[in-house]
């Protein structure tokens, strides 16, 4: 079982399986049980709504493919990044990046999975900020999104200030 070798391996796997697992529950009741697409736009305060958008690019829409083959690359693509994310899991050395990692992992599998099943991505949480005179509104995302963004975050904290970040003499 090289591919188990690390230290923190199953650590970052069990982190992927949970992020993975309340990604698609959060977005099966969404879907089927509150019925996120009939219901439209649903406010849940003063910054966020809650907003069915089927996403079939990549980040913020980015090479939206609506065809088999275009969807087919993507999730190819998709694989080929949860591999080469799985191989750099299985030799971190640090608690903090297995987690990291782990949170990139699961939500990559989370959003393949919607791909897999949907032909595209379910996002459904829009932020914004409405004023008199300013207006500022955010792409729509869901729960995936944000453990990658999390996961990216934590690697970059971690190359830069962590514990094994080259210190300045």
């Amino acid at each position: 079982m090289a591919y188990l070798r690390g230290p923190f391996t199953l650590f970052g796997a069990a982190v992927a399986l949970i992020v993975c697992a309340l990604d698609q529950a959060l977005k099966l009741w969404l879907l089927f049980v509150f019925d996120l697409g009939a219901k439209g736009v649903v406010p849940l305060g003063t910054y966020f709504d809650l907003l069915l958008i089927w996403n079939t690019g990549v980040s913020y829409g980015w090479f939206a493919q609506t065809g088999p083959l275009g969807q087919g690359v993507l999730l190819v693509l998709k694989g080929l990044a949860v591999i080469l994310l799985w191989i750099w899991l299985a030799r971190v050395t640090a608690r903090f990046s297995a987690l990291a990692l782990g949170l990139i992992v699961g939500g990559a599998l989370g959003n393949g999975i919607d791909r897999l099943a949907y032909g595209a991505v379910a996002d459904f949480v829009h932020f914004h900020i409405n004023t008199a005179s300013w207006s500022f509104s955010w792409y729509v995302f869901n729960l995936a999104d944000v453990a990658i963004v999390a996961g990216v975050i934590g690697l970059l904290y971690e190359s830069l200030a962590g514990d094994s970040a080259v210190k300045a003499p």
